[in-house]
């Protein structure tokens, strides 16, 4: 039976970080997103006089 030693398991998890960091790279500068970011951006000055 081949168990899974710890070098493993850091690379795996490297591996799951690194593809999720750049996933949300590429979703936040996604041209579709933009107006929504914009809109966020925008919060704090709603509603002031």
């Amino acid at each position: 039976m081949n168990v899974m030693d710890i070098t493993s398991l850091r690379i795996i998890v490297t591996i799951t970080t690194f593809v999720t960091f750049v996933g949300i790279w590429l979703w936040a500068w996604l041209r579709s997103n933009q107006k929504d970011f914009d809109e966020a951006a925008n919060l704090p000055f709603e509603g002031e006089e």
